[in-house]
C-alpha cells in the first residue's frame, strides 16, 4: 500500500508539473520571399503554413510527462522554394525541463536559433546559426 501511495504521488506531481512548449519561425528573408513551414511530432502534425516576409509562425503545445517531446519542421525558401532545410525545432530534454520558446529565424544565409526558458534566456544562450540551406 505504500509503494501504491508512492506512485500516486509522483504521478500526481508529474501532472501538476506538467508544462508546455513553444515554436517561433520569424521570416527574415530579403527581396519579399516567402517561408513555407511544415512541423509534425509523433502525435500532431500542422498544416503547411506559408508566412510573408517579416510574419512569424508561432506554435504551443503540452509536452509529455516522459520529457520525450519533440517537433521537427522543414522550411522551404520561396520563390521557387527549392532552398529547404529540415531540423527538430523543439526538444524537451527531460521530464524535468520546465518548457521553453525555441526562436528560429529564417534568413538568406542559413536558419538561427535562440532558446528562451520562461521569460529568461536560457543559460546565456544567443541567437546563432543553427543550419544552412540545403540548395
Amino acid at each position: 500500500m505504500k509503494n501504491l501511495s508512492i506512485f500516486l504521488c509522483v504521478v500526481s506531481f508529474c501532472m501538476i508539473s506538467h508544462v508546455y512548449g513553444s515554436i517561433r519561425i520569424s521570416n527574415e528573408l530579403k527581396f519579399k520571399k516567402k517561408l513555407s513551414i511544415s512541423c509534425y511530432s509523433k502525435d500532431n502534425r500542422m498544416k503547411t503554413e506559408m508566412i510573408e516576409p517579416g510574419a512569424r509562425y508561432e506554435k504551443y503545445f503540452n509536452t509529455n510527462i516522459f520529457g520525450t517531446t519533440r517537433f521537427m519542421c522543414t522550411l522551404r525558401q520561396g520563390p521557387n522554394y527549392r532552398h529547404t532545410q529540415s531540423f527538430t525545432a523543439f526538444k524537451q530534454v527531460s521530464p524535468s525541463d520546465n518548457g521553453a520558446l525555441w526562436d528560429w529565424r529564417a534568413r538568406e544565409n542559413g536558419i538561427y536559433l535562440k532558446v528562451w526558458a520562461g521569460k529568461h534566456e536560457q543559460g546565456g544562450a544567443y541567437m546563432h546559426k543553427a543550419f544552412d540551406w540545403i540548395y
